[in-house]
């Protein structure tokens, strides 16, 4: 039976009330210590915004616990300069737990045994269930997990594992139904926005200087961004293509134009019906190309001069001031949306049936109408009405998006009193 946003409301409502007050909770007591698992890659910007995000809601609603994050072996230095601009004094590990339940760096050694909770940050699964499971062989320390989708073709067989947990909140509801009925037993599963809602990195001097060669003004230009059904991870790696990845590169070429046509009919409906121009832009590293050949050049030549196509990659704080100086954002990716509501800023998701569940958090945030399904062809004949409708009527675009960030910070407050509840139990 599908779980409705009162269903999750009424839960977290209920597990907040049992939380007490900051001052009492703290009172003559040590800072509490958060080792943060987060970090899973940096070829999208998505995957990078999850750790800020988090880190910053712990910022804002744990300001008295001590965090470090324990990041995947790729992230990479341009990342973690531009994650220090933002948190000066955080601490970031790498490695590993072994078989013996050793560490394989001094850090990571360092930060286990002076954590007193793990926190597994947002993605698309229980991405670092290896490591949590080690973890807890080897500390019996506890953990939560805040944010992921579960049940995709990322998750494996986390049942147990999730059950052990002292939270798990899931970023759609899909995925909380999906754990309630495998038996998830975690004494608290809610629905809890994706982590990257709480981004607020900010490179607003490189986002200026963008805009500004390229005749972009603030608040007159609406971003687009294309995507194909699999990231080709082995064009953004250069590696040699398996068997699987042959045939993920052959479902990109027969549904590109597909999928890319309705994104250029919206395109050429905003440049040839208002004032606006369209950027097009990169989530993932792969993007640039992408856009230039099935959207840029294939734009009739009349919209084709207010149309911005950016050819380098960016990094999330330069993308989120960017998107944050626009009229809002449609494509075909998520987290880019995530992260413009979760700064008022309209954003409309257009998603298909090889993506996960995280699409449908629009549904559970009321944000149905700015969700479109491209395998069904009712939705992409709806999607330039509602991108010209967020182009003509900003004021009405900007409440809307208002509202959702109104419920997300909601949620955001009530998923951080369950992690008070249980630091302050340590």
């Amino acid at each position: 039976m599908p779980i409705t946003r009162r269903d999750f409301l009424w839960g977290s409502a209920s597990a907040a009330a049992l939380v007490p007050s900051l001052t009492a909770q703290t009172k003559g007591k040590p800072p509490r210590r958060i080792l943060l698992r987060s970090s899973w890659q940096v070829v999208n910007i998505g995957d990078i915004a999850h750790t800020p995000g988090v880190l910053a809601l712990l910022e804002k609603h744990l300001p008295e616990a001590e965090v470090r994050l324990w990041a995947s072996p790729d992230l990479s230095e341009e990342v973690i300069a531009m994650e220090h601009r933002r948190f000066p004094k955080l601490q970031i590990v790498k490695g590993s737990i072994g078989a013996n339940g050793r560490a394989s760096t001094p850090e990571l050694l360092a930060a286990l045994d002076w954590c007193d909770f793990l926190l597994h940050g947002s993605g698309a699964s229980l991405v670092a269930a290896k490591d949590v499971a080690a973890f807890v062989k080897h500390t019996a320390k506890p953990f939560g997990v805040y944010g992921i989708t579960h049940g995709s073709f990322f998750s494996g067989d986390d049942k147990d594992l999730l059950s052990q947990a002292k939270f798990v909140f899931f970023r759609d509801s899909v995925s909380l139904a999906k754990a309630k009925t495998e038996g998830v037993k975690s004494p608290v599963m809610e629905f809890g926005p994706d982590g990257a809602f709480g981004c607020d990195l900010r490179n607003d001097a490189q986002a200026t200087a963008f805009l500004t060669a390229n005749g972009l003004e603030e608040g007159k230009f609406l971003c687009c961004i294309p995507r194909l059904r699999y990231t080709p991870y082995w064009k953004i790696r250069n590696q040699p293509m398996t068997e699987e990845q042959r045939r993920r590169a052959a479902r990109n070429d027969a549904m590109a134009e597909h999928d890319h046509a309705p994104l250029r009919t919206a395109i050429t409906a905003v440049v040839r019906e208002t004032k606006l121009k369209v950027l097009l832009c990169p989530e993932d590293m792969s993007q640039m190309e992408v856009g230039k050949q099935w959207l840029l050049d294939k734009l009739p030549a009349d919209v084709r001069p207010r149309v911005v196509w950016r050819a380098e990659f960016w990094l999330t704080d330069e993308a989120l001031s960017t998107y944050r100086r626009s009229a809002g954002l449609f494509g075909l990716e998520m987290h880019s949306p995530i992260m413009c509501i979760g700064n008022g800023i309209p954003a409309i998701v257009c998603r298909f049936e090889e993506q996960t569940s995280k699409g449908l958090m629009w549904r559970d945030i009321g944000l149905n109408d700015w969700l479109f399904d491209f395998d069904q062809e009712a939705d992409l004949a709806r999607l330039t009405p509602a991108v010209l409708a967020m182009a003509k009527n900003p004021a009405a675009a900007r409440a809307k998006a208002a509202k959702a960030r109104k419920f997300v910070e909601k949620r955001q407050r009530e998923t951080m009193q369950v992690l008070k509840r249980e630091l302050k139990k340590l």
